[in-house]
């Protein structure tokens, strides 16, 4: 017969684990998730295990199971390698009616663990005929399909409210988290930086409402007072609204501003911070920000406004001195200014200088230069934004990669 589901709140209730291997490795930190007390009966157990023991979250008696074990537990786990003691624990517990699991024989075990996965509120569980692995491949599908939003997470009793500030991260719609995807399957209104992944955009429902509010260098412009109003009036109107930014919403995306807002109007704000461009891009460029020996420190700076303008509230002249890592954003289109103020305050003219246009997309190209050459090599290769200037040593380190790959082929 079909085995009956059921979800056991199991907090503060004593579990029994019979067993110290990779099986009972596996089971614990779940049933710890759960709650349970957890108790191990073992001669030995694995190093993960032995770490939990240590730490104070399960209790371990070293020594061979015996009768009596069962006793005031309400579930346990039969994990042993010897078949012999795990029929001698599930007929213990069967005594007892008690539920009890064994690792070793679906058939002959009163209760099966289910491949497990959790998203958000949802709890995924599968049990397939007691084949584990086939179980376990059913599981990630589900799970990957609700994380996604193949799986449409709209409909629920309990969509979140208010306005999510989700950071997509630096383009590649792979490299935005978990958690951001999920509330963008959930959103009815989603208001759009340019830099946001536009391939996840494609893949809402057609119901969603999707607002552009792109800030185009030299052209069109949402002002950031209307997206703030934008926010606020499509939340109190019972609608969930997702603002997806490029990158991070609070490095250089004025999620602090919209937050703000928000507050001030009395609607709730889930932040998900994003995989920032700052780092992420020199990343997909071999590019490490630091590297021992080379460099312990970077900075990043947003260059909107060049060096000398009243506006800037960027130290030009200590930034030079650093022998740290600068990342520049937006300082594309004034690289020129750039290399000269940061060699006119003390930099070499011969400090490596790597430029990066669409950095994880398919589209992503990156030049090497020196800040004597930078704004030329830039000019001569068109380099338009969104692209990232990275200035310092550790440029070297990603050339030493690729000299490294590239002596490895055969």
């Amino acid at each position: 017969m079909s085995p009956y589901l059921l979800g056991l709140h199991l907090s503060g209730r004593r579990v029994l684990v019979v067993g110290g291997g990779r099986v009972a490795q596996r089971r614990v930190p779940a049933l710890l998730e759960a709650g349970a007390q957890v108790t191990i009966v073992s001669t030995s157990v694995t190093h993960a295990l032995d770490d939990l023991i240590a730490s104070g979250q399960v209790t371990w008696e070293a020594r061979p199971y015996r009768v009596g074990d069962v006793d005031g537990a309400w579930l346990v786990q039969a994990c042993t390698d010897d078949r012999a003691v795990n029929t001698a624990v599930a007929a213990e517990a069967e005594a007892k009616r008690v539920w009890c699991v064994r690792a070793d024989d679906k058939d002959a075990s009163a209760a099966w663990t289910p491949a497990s996965g959790r998203v958000a509120e949802v709890n995924v569980a599968i049990t397939a005929g007691g084949d584990p692995r086939r179980a376990a491949g059913i599981r990630d599908a589900v799970v990957e399909a609700l994380r996604d939003g193949t799986v449409d997470a709209r409909r629920n009793r309990t969509k979140p409210v208010g306005v999510a500030l989700v950071g997509g991260g630096p383009g590649d719609p792979g490299l935005i988290t978990v958690r951001g995807r999920q509330l963008l399957a959930q959103a009815d209104v989603v208001v759009a930086d340019r830099l946001a992944p536009r391939a996840l955009l494609d893949e809402l429902s057609p119901d969603v409402e999707l607002i552009d509010a792109a800030k185009i260098p030299y052209g069109r412009f949402l002002a950031q007072e209307k997206i703030n109003e934008l926010l606020v009036e499509h939340a109190k109107q019972g609608r969930f609204v997702v603002r997806l930014k490029g990158g991070d919403p609070f490095v250089f995306g004025r999620g602090g501003e919209e937050m703000l807002a928000c507050a001030r109007e009395g609607i709730p704000v889930i932040v998900v911070p994003g995989i920032t461009s700052p780092v992420a891009v020199p990343a997909a460029a071999n590019v490490p920000v630091t590297h021992r020996g080379v460099s312990q420190e970077f900075h990043v700076i947003s260059v909107h406004v060049p060096p000398g303008d009243a506006r800037s509230t960027v130290d030009w002249p200590n930034l030079a001195r650093s022998s740290g890592t600068l990342v520049l954003m937006m300082a594309v289109e004034r690289i020129g200014a750039i290399a000269e103020t940061l060699v006119q305050e003390g930099r070499s003219p011969e400090t490596p200088v790597m430029v990066v246009q669409d950095g994880t997309l398919p589209t992503q190209r990156a030049l090497q230069a020196t800040l004597a050459t930078v704004a030329e090599r830039v000019a001569e290769a068109g380099i338009r934004p969104p692209a990232i200037v990275i200035v310092g040593d550790v440029v070297k380190v990603g050339q030493e990669v690729e000299m490294v790959r590239a002596e490895r082929i055969p």
